[in-house]
């Protein structure tokens, strides 16, 4: 559905997004969760052509952002952070505004319009002007002119900013709805609201995409070890002693009150463990409950400033690494090159050699020749004379 590769977008020296990969899927819901300045707007404004990227490749339905703009923006209905309406006209003026620059069909319109505002609960304000309307109204206009005409992806940045209570679960639910048959990105900072609402989430800090995964498996992920509450009833001396001598047990903390805190390393659950050596030993456990990671211990983890050093030490250690492979490959074939010219040298030597010996060979054997020719001459001359 959306593919974004490589991309980039640069503010003079600022980098506000560094590389970002990632793909959209059909028919769900993602959450782009990210600290003030992560780059979650900007990455938002990018996909849906608002704001052109200083690199890398966006397409939506396989329709290139860059090189078929118009048919790529059909695809797509925006809500950004501040709603794009106009004070001085009426919901309805607004949203058969919004339809004719979307391109709705005559037939279409009056029966869209009338679905959209029965969807966000805006058939009562309808003919009033906007600029009468309350912050959370004003949303919920914002709102109906990006799912009007029902386009395949619907992006909406902060979607329930001033909303109370129970229009933020009437929007919730509308969300899903809309995620069974369109592909819905949002951006939040509630993360409550990301957990509920969203099958996938994407955390983005510094411009980077640090994690993306469905919410429980972002919780697996920074699951580092096991913590187990419990209040066991008995002697504490001979409850600490039991604890001290259970292997599976890597540390733990305790009260005068009998309630510990174990720390296990991440396996299998360790609490049944737990009970079945409480029990062997007459000690019974009044309270058990094993505390999980929540998606904000995971987005805090992921988005800190020491977690973000330690990402650009490893980048670093492994570009350090490429180049070391890429200097020792070099010095391979330096060597093999210096192999092949000294064969080549010893060769050319060696063909020298062979040369200069035959010739050598061929003055010594001309030498021999005119010494035989010579003693021919001097027999000659003898037996002549005789």
């Amino acid at each position: 559905m959306i593919q974004v590769e490589n991309l980039v977008k640069k503010y003079g020296d600022h980098m506000a997004v560094d590389h970002l990969t990632f793909t959209i899927e059909k028919g769900k819901v993602y959450g782009f969760l990210g600290p003030n300045g992560a780059g979650k707007s900007t990455t938002m404004n990018m996909i849906t052509g608002y704001l052109g990227a200083t690199g890398g490749t966006i397409k939506i339905n396989g329709m290139d952002m860059v090189k078929n703009p118009e048919k790529a923006k059909r695809c797509i209905g925006y809500l950004p952070e501040i709603p794009p309406v106009y004070p001085d006209m009426t919901v309805k003026e607004y949203l058969q505004f919004a339809a004719e620059l979307k391109g709705l069909r005559k037939e279409d319109k009056k029966e869209n319009m009338e679905k959209v505002m029965n969807m966000v609960q805006l058939m009562d304000v309808k003919d009033r002007l906007i600029r009468n309307l309350s912050k959370g109204y004003r949303q919920r206009v914002g709102l109906a002119q990006a799912i009007l005409g029902f386009p395949d992806v619907i992006i909406l940045d902060e979607p329930t900013v001033g909303l109370d209570p129970k229009q933020i679960m009437e929007i919730r639910d509308l969300i899903r709805s809309l995620g069974k048959d369109h592909t819905v990105i949002l951006s939040s900072h509630i993360l409550s609201e990301v957990s509920a609402v969203c099958d996938q989430i994407l955390i983005i800090s510094r411009g980077k995409l640090m994690a993306q995964d469905t919410p429980e498996n972002l919780e697996h992920l920074m699951e580092k070890e096991q913590r187990v509450h419990m209040s066991i009833h008995g002697d504490p001396d001979k409850i600490r002693s039991v604890l001290d001598k259970a292997e599976f047990i890597r540390s733990y903390t305790g009260t005068e009150e009998n309630t510990y805190d174990i720390i296990a390393e991440k396996q299998k659950d360790i609490r049944e463990k737990l009970f079945y050596l409480c029990a062997s030993h007459q000690l019974p456990i009044v309270e058990m409950t094993s505390s999980m990671v929540s998606l904000e211990d995971v987005f805090l983890e992921l988005t800190s400033e020491h977690y973000m050093d330690e990402i650009e030490m490893k980048k670093i250690e492994e570009q350090q690494v490429v180049e070391q492979e890429i200097e020792e490959q070099i010095e391979e074939q330096d060597k093999k090159k210096n192999k092949i010219k000294d064969v080549r040298f010893r060769k050319r030597e060696e063909n020298k050699r062979i040369i200069e010996d035959k010739k050598t060979d061929h003055k010594e054997n001309e030498k021999v020749e005119e010494k035989q020719e010579s003693q021919k001459e001097e027999a000659e001359q003898h037996d002549s004379s005789i």
